[in-house]
């Protein structure tokens, strides 16, 4: 059993390839070399746990299948992670949106805010997953249908909760682990809903 390091501060380790337990070391050489040497510390995390690694890493191609955007999944993703109060996975998502999606920065502000985003679409989208997660799913007949007004469909319906679902395990991982942000991370800081 991995102890965590008390000096450090750290409830739960943070590991790297070379300090994680066996079921997770390729798992994250695999990651880290895509990455280009890169490791997120909410990976070095999950890996105290290779099951749960595992689950977040498939859980996250299957999102990534979705007939949702990447735009649209980003939006799930930092709806859900600013609403669970994950930093880490606000930053993380954030430099995500910046760098690999067509978000205006003003509409990554908003989420991050919760703010109403510019695009009317994204709007009802960031609105929907907001309610999926404040009722776990028991949305309203009416917010539903505002979800299914601005264009999306029943098999979107459900990716949203698969998006849900996978923010969930990174962005409750980090909360109990209260992860530290990668340097990479640090200028997308975010200290929380004001």
């Amino acid at each position: 059993m991995t102890v965590p390091d008390s000096s450090k501060a750290r409830r739960l380790s943070v590991h790297t390839v070379e300090s994680a337990p066996e079921g997770s070391r390729a798992q994250l050489e695999a990651v880290q070399k895509r990455n280009g040497g890169y490791l997120p510390n909410l990976l070095g995390v999950l890996s105290n746990s290779p099951t749960v690694l595992e689950s977040y890493l498939t859980l996250s191609k299957l999102n990534g299948k979705t007939s949702l955007t990447p735009d649209e999944r980003e939006v799930v993703q930092l709806m859900a992670a600013t609403t669970h109060g994950c930093s880490f996975c606000v930053a993380g998502h954030t430099l995500t949106a910046q760098k690999t999606t067509k978000l205006s920065a003003e509409d990554i502000e908003a989420l991050r805010g919760h703010k109403t985003l510019q695009d009317s679409k994204l709007a009802a989208l960031a609105s929907y997953t907001s309610a999926v997660i404040a009722n776990r799913g028991a949305v309203s007949d009416e917010e539903l249908q505002a979800f299914f007004d601005a264009g999306y469909d029943q098999a979107q319906a459900l990716e949203v909760v698969l998006g849900v679902g996978l923010a969930t395990i990174c962005n409750f991982g980090n909360n109990v682990a209260q992860t530290t942000l990668n340097p990479e991370l640090e200028p997308y800081r975010w200290d929380g809903l004001s």
